[in-house]
């Protein structure tokens, strides 16, 4: 059964420069990055999926166009991590009335499954923790999930800065779940040619 009570904002604005074309619409397995994640999404909290876009928002939408995701225009993602995770809340808050919490996912992940979604939100109704992240190469990261009740934390957010300052000023309310697979995301053509080698 899907989780309604909870929402998933997938963060897909970024132009890749490391790469040099959208990484978002790479090829992994018979379908797109965005499009394996956002469908994991689906099947984790049903039509409950936000899809914050900035560059290459048109490519995104087409890639996505069958499926029940909303999508949310960042039209300040030249100005990092934050300004995606703020348009992701700020729409999370408009189309939905009460929801428990959130997960912060990244489109480059490409081992994320429902599977990997539904343990973050097991593990914090599990534990009562109100942020629970995935531990991966000896660090926290994403996909995060966070409660209801840091929603004005993450809109506080400036510049750069992903989540992951929170992870340290509310330390002592984060849970871990270990994901090592999350190590694996694509930001060079050498990493995504490592990823379809299977090395």
């Amino acid at each position: 059964m899907p989780r309604n009570e909870y929402v998933i904002v997938i963060l897909a604005a970024g132009n890749s420069s490391r790469l040099g074309e959208p990484k978002q619409l790479l090829q992994f397995q018979g379908k797109s990055l965005i499009r394996h994640i956002a469908e994991a999404a689906l099947e984790t909290v049903g039509g409950n999926v936000i899809v914050v876009t900035g560059s290459n928002a048109e490519a995104i939408a087409t890639e996505l166009k069958n499926l029940p995701c909303k999508l949310a225009f960042n039209a300040d993602w030249q100005e990092g991590m934050s300004a995606s995770i703020k348009t992701g809340i700020n729409a999370l808050q408009s189309h939905y009335q009460s929801v428990k919490g959130t997960i912060l996912a990244v489109s480059d992940q490409p081992f994320v499954s429902a599977e990997v979604f539904n343990a973050l939100i097991v593990n914090s109704e599990e534990t009562a923790k109100g942020i629970v992240a995935c531990r991966y190469s000896d660090s926290f990261g994403t996909p995060a999930f966070f409660g209801a009740s840091y929603f004005p934390a993450l809109l506080q957010l400036t510049g750069a800065e992903g989540a992951k300052k929170l992870f340290k000023r509310y330390a002592d309310d984060v849970s871990a779940y270990a994901f090592p697979q999350g190590s694996v995301d694509i930001d060079t053509q050498e990493d995504y040619k490592r990823l379809i080698s299977g090395i």
